[in-house]
């Protein structure tokens, strides 16, 4: 199988979801304001309908209508505001935390946070409102968090390792790119997941890395992109909140791609080989129906392929059927939670970062830590 449900992922529905792109209200609602039952709000930090990261969250958002006595309300567009976790009070902060104050007023009793880790406006936010939950996205779990938030995470380098593992197959010139973000731990994770699967299946293939500086910057993303191809890469993976700009640069340069965070096989017809998806609704599902129930949420969530919270893009034009093959093998071999870091693994300045005897399972917190790029990956660290 490859890995996603097809009901899940009815192209009408897509279409759908982004055809209102730019008619965003203030506030969407959907199902009756009378209904019994739960009101749950989203706030997207960065645009709803990016290609990524928000968007993955706005299509559980919208799935959720579907759940009895739901009720889902929206807020609308917010700037990325890249600092929020520093504190400091800007006109983006300012919108956001009334973004969430509004969603409560609203009648929102939970609330979904598409910020990531330290985020202290939500934290504020929280404190005034403890009979609401709030939850939003960090890579371990934070137990010093008000009893009212919790966090979630999917193993979304799962999906990078069967990227890896089909692009090797793909790769004509055995060089790989990946246009990342910031260099944080689970960005450098996902790099090097890549690196893994695609020496799973050739063994000479390399990943050149181009870090941007920002999650979302089309100038930079198209430049970073231009850069790899120019360097000989002919498959370019990535890890920003909207990988849109990366998709389409390089589709237009002839070379092929694998996704990160939701499909972006619309974006390249002819290049897409597949992506590592996040699926957030199964998880949100289970977070509404135990609070329906009176329950409490647990502080951190997280899980791969093996709870279908991560799960691989249909395969596209790009994939060779020998890359299908291997794919789908992979991804067997990720919902049965199979290691990935087996030492000894070397960093790509020859110190060894994983010893002989040692491995890390995909639920061990130290890979979210990751704090090197290892052997195969060409590039440093920002």
């Amino acid at each position: 199988m490859s890995g996603f449900d097809p009901e899940r992922r009815d192209v009408l529905k897509r279409i759908a979801l982004l055809g209102v792109a730019g008619l965003v209200p203030a506030y969407l609602t959907s199902g009756s304001a009378r209904a019994a039952g739960l009101t749950a709000g989203f706030v997207y930090i960065g645009p709803r309908l990016d290609w990524g990261w928000n968007q993955s969250h706005a299509l559980a958002a919208a799935e959720l209508r579907g759940v009895p006595n739901v009720r889902t309300i929206e807020a609308g567009y917010l700037p990325e505001t890249t600092d929020y976790g520093s504190g400091k009070e800007t006109p983006e902060t300012k919108a956001y935390t009334a973004a969430m104050e509004g969603l409560i007023a609203d009648g929102a009793r939970l609330i979904f946070s598409t910020s990531f880790d330290d985020d202290p406006f939500l934290l504020a936010v929280a404190k005034k409102h403890p009979d609401v939950v709030f939850r939003q996205a960090s890579a371990i779990a934070n137990t010093a968090n008000p009893s009212n938030v919790g966090s979630q995470n999917a193993l979304i380098n799962q999906g990078h390792y069967v990227n890896g593992v089909a692009a090797g197959l793909c790769t004509k010139t055995n060089q790989l790119g990946f246009v990342a973000g910031k260099p944080f731990g689970p960005v450098l994770l996902n790099l090097n997941s890549f690196l893994l699967g695609s020496r799973q299946t050739n063994p000479h293939a390399t990943v050149r890395v181009f870090f941007t500086g920002d999650w979302e910057d089309d100038a930079h993303d198209a430049a970073a992109t231009n850069a790899l191809v120019d360097a000989g890469c002919d498959v370019i993976g990535c890890h920003l909140d909207d990988p849109k700009v990366v998709i389409e640069t390089a589709e237009a340069r002839g070379v092929k791609t694998c996704g990160h965070a939701f499909d972006q096989a619309p974006l390249a017809l002819k290049g897409y080989i597949t992506g590592a998806d996040y699926n957030w609704t199964g998880m949100f599902e289970t977070f509404v129906e135990t609070l329906q129930r009176g329950g409490q949420l647990p502080n951190f969530v997280t899980g791969g392929y093996d709870k279908s919270y991560v799960r691989s893009s249909p395969f596209g034009a790009g994939a060779t059927p020998s890359a299908i093959q291997a794919a789908t093998t992979a991804m067997q071999a990720m919902k049965n939670n199979d290691t990935l870091f087996v030492g000894p693994i070397l960093d790509n300045a020859g110190k060894q970062v994983v010893p002989a005897g040692t491995s890390y399972g995909p639920y061990a917190d130290e890979l979210q830590k990751t704090s090197y790029l290892i052997d195969g990956v060409i590039g440093a660290i920002p």
